[in-house]
């Protein structure tokens, strides 16, 4: 390492130069990382809803209808215009209509009201359009421009196209904000005012490193986008503030500061690499989610961190010794002074801490797995236009979505059956099919290929059933079920999607990862703690704080009565871990160092007197993170994950500051057992 850190050190111009250029390179790049927004498509492939998406993609030249719109007050032959209009607009694939299901030559009076107010109630008219994949934003934009702000757009396409309209903007709202919070916090515990921001350009250029390396990837989801970025920066900032507290140290000791650098380096490298190992493994489980939002964020997480790893040991090191002289003008007294009596006030309070833990964990374990959880966007905020639109459309029409179903073409008798059937289910508004809007006496042969060609391809017929229901819940869920299993009783092989069945198939594999995702994160970290250790005892001890600080995290919503997005349930098990599991790495190593030469419970004060303000600063700053993420983000499944993210962290530093301590003092003499070389300190009796 010594070589290593000599060879750096030794040109360091040349190291800053080649970092820079290369963080100029990426930041252009990461501009042209094509950016997914679409949460279906990170399915496994042998999902039936993705299997059905590609053979209708196959088959038919329109998609699932994914999106509703709303004009009010106008006639019939008006919204008939309007659904001309709708058709031309670039990206739009098909535009369904009451002219789709009923004769509108025939007086609406004697018409089926059920079937009429479906689409056309009280002078409104509610259209249903299918978005090409890729135009969402394009062609929500041009539909507003129709139509108007005073009418309404929801749906799955104008979500999309919302998300992509506003994703960046907030992204940047965010480090807005984190950034000068971050200057604060550092400002606040460093001895210098430079300090931080030599802290921020390591990191920062490590962020854009690994955000420009993406475009290797091809593309990446837009919740890789907005929380990757804040997340890397947040959890590796303690690379760089421990290297620098090292050279700090060894200037003290070695005139040449060359020389303090490499020692500094050293010294740092075990310590750093062994934090970031841990929060790498728990990153790393994530990629081994069948549902591959998990490898996506997973992967970009684990390449940030090494990036970081090397940014803060090759980067930080040359940039330092260029601006040494400047840290040293800029000296000042730390302005936050030791807390000196943390080690008497936690320790008074850490016994009916612990008591309190013991007796909430079990039922808060319990909770945790049993929220209401969401499986895909929620329901849009409704302070903005998207909200107000849903809701506009929802108490006028009620609520809508469509399950398309494909079955084999030929017996038009048996798809009569089924369709019959499908109709007679409760929350089935319509259903749209070759047999129930032409009939099963006219050939197709007889239409217009664009008529048929709605209805049947070379070898399939296309059903589409429309509900009442959300896009997911008990009653959404139950009625794919209920489809899926009407579609088996009529036909060997046959297909369903849309939005209801992508967010069932989506539950079944999310709920499906959870065990084998923690299960891979515990035991990495559990081997990670062991070789850092050499202890059987310590690693339990350490995995068992953090993992009750997430059940209790995870078990606020199911006590609250709110709903949870699974996929931040899903992910904070391995963030919150990964990124959490340092600060009782650095308060344990600190007292096992410290037991060799003192008593236990001098040993537990001193550690916390001196090294409480270290890992208050890294969960400040993670928290800030997690809190920037949760008040910038209308998208409700980064919203989330900041929330889960921010108490997380806070939680995970009770648990460090209060519990940690007591269990230490507690099973003393089974770590010292259970320890290689533990040889701790024995006061001889005189």
């Amino acid at each position: 390492m010594e070589r290593i850190a000599r060879k750096i050190t030794g040109h360091r111009k040349l190291v800053v130069m080649i970092f820079l250029v290369l963080s100029g390179i990426c930041a252009l790049l990461m501009t042209k990382v094509k950016i997914n927004y679409t949460l279906a498509d990170y399915l496994p492939k042998d999902a039936e809803s993705t299997i059905a998406l590609q053979v209708m993609q196959k088959e038919f030249k329109e998609a699932v209808p994914n999106e509703r719109v709303m004009i009010k007050d106008i006639t019939l032959p008006e919204a008939l215009v309007y659904k001309e209009k709708l058709s031309e607009i670039d990206g739009v694939d098909s535009v369904m209509w009451l002219d789709d299901v009923v004769n509108l030559k025939e007086p609406l009076q004697i018409q089926d009201k059920a079937v009429t107010e479906t689409y056309y109630k009280d002078k409104n008219a509610l259209f249903t359009l299918t978005i090409h994949k890729g135009k969402e934003m394009e062609a929500t934009n041009a539909v507003y421009e129709l139509i108007g702000e005073k009418n309404a757009v929801d749906g799955d396409a104008a979500s999309n196209a919302f998300s992509q309209k506003i994703s960046v903007k907030e992204s940047m709202n965010a480090m807005m904000i984190l950034v000068p919070l971050i200057i604060v916090i550092l400002l606040l515990t460093s001895s210098s005012w430079i300090e931080p921001i030599l802290f921020l350009a390591t990191i920062g250029i490590s962020v854009l490193i690994n955000m420009g390396s993406n475009i290797f990837l091809g593309e990446i989801s837009y919740i890789t986008q907005a929380i990757s970025p804040i997340l890397q920066m947040a959890v590796s900032l303690d690379y760089a503030i421990f290297l620098l507290h090292n050279f700090e140290e060894q200037r003290k000791v070695n005139e040449d500061v060359e020389t303090a650098m490499v020692k500094a380096m050293r010294l740092a490298f075990p310590s750093v690499a062994a934090s970031a190992a841990t929060t790498l493994f728990g990153f790393m489980a994530l990629m081994f989610m069948r549902f591959r939002i998990g490898s996506d964020l997973g992967l970009n997480l684990v390449k940030g961190i090494l990036f970081s790893y090397l940014s803060v040991m090759v980067f930080l090191p040359a940039l330092t010794l260029l601006c040494y002289r400047l840290i040293d003008r800029t000296k000042h007294r730390k302005l936050i002074p030791e807390l000196k009596r943390a080690g008497n006030i936690l320790l008074r309070v850490g016994i009916p801490a612990f008591v309190l833990v013991l007796l909430f964990i079990i039922p808060c374990y319990r909770a945790q797995a049993r929220s209401n959880f969401i499986y895909g966007m929620g329901e849009a905020n409704a302070a903005l236009k998207l909200g107000q639109d849903s809701k506009e459309i929802n108490q006028i029409f009620g609520q809508s979505t469509s399950i398309v179903l494909l079955v084999p073409k030929g017996d038009s008798a048996k798809e009569l059956l089924l369709c019959e059937k499908i109709e007679g289910m409760e929350h089935v508004k319509s259903v749209v099919s070759y047999v129930t809007s032409v009939g099963n006496t006219i050939p197709a042969g007889y239409l217009a290929p664009e008529i048929a060609g709605n209805f049947y391809s070379q070898n399939y017929a296309r059903i589409v059933v429309d509900t009442d229901t959300k896009e997911e819940g008990k009653e959404a869920f139950s009625l794919v079920r209920k489809v899926r299993k009407a579609a088996g009783e009529y036909y060997k092989e046959y297909y369903s999607c849309g939005q209801s069945a992508n967010l069932y198939d989506m539950k079944k594999v999310v709920s499906a990862d959870t065990k084998l995702v923690n299960g891979i994160a515990i035991a990495a970290i559990a081997f990670v703690l062991l070789v850092t250790f050499k202890s059987l005892l310590l690693p339990i001890i350490l995995l068992f704080i953090i993992e009750a600080a997430i059940w209790i995290n995870l078990s606020v919503p199911y006590f609250a009565g709110n709903s949870l997005v699974y996929i931040g349930f899903l992910v904070i098990n391995t963030v919150q871990l990964g990124a959490t599991i340092d600060y009782a790495i650095f308060i344990t190593s600190n007292y096992m160092n410290r037991r060799k030469e003192m008593e236990k419970r001098e040993a537990i004060k001193g550690v916390l007197n001196r090294n409480l303000i270290a890992i208050l600063t890294s969960a400040l700053i993670l928290a800030s993170a997690g809190f920037c993420l949760k008040f910038t983000s209308s998208n409700p499944i980064v919203a989330e994950l900041g929330m889960l993210l921010g108490r997380g962290t806070f939680l995970s530093l009770g648990m460090v500051a209060a519990i940690l301590p007591i269990l230490l003092l507690l099973l003393d003499r089974g770590i010292e057992i259970l320890t290689y070389h533990s040889s701790f300190y024995r006061e001889v009796k005189k």
